[in-house]
């Protein structure tokens, strides 16, 4: 499950790589509802679960860092 911190690699695209204000989920490619809806699904097989589980672990907490620097749940735009 540690190796999901793997998805943050979509964070080299970004520019500037890190921004504190900005929030994660709906901007990186990696964390947008669609890849979301895959990780959930992920979840309903025994050899992805660890790995499902994990993911959404990720954008859960991700989501919840938004909601404390930004006030935001997500990105809107």
């Amino acid at each position: 499950m540690m190796l999901t911190m793997i998805i943050d690699i979509d964070h080299l695209l970004a520019d500037p790589i890190y921004d504190p204000t900005r929030c994660s989920i709906g901007f990186h490619p990696l964390h947008t509802p669609p890849a979301m809806v895959v990780y959930a699904i992920l979840c309903g097989f025994r050899k992805t679960r660890a790995l499902g589980v994990g993911l959404v672990i990720h954008m859960l907490l991700d989501s919840m860092d938004c909601f404390v620097n930004t006030g935001a749940w997500y990105t809107l735009s």
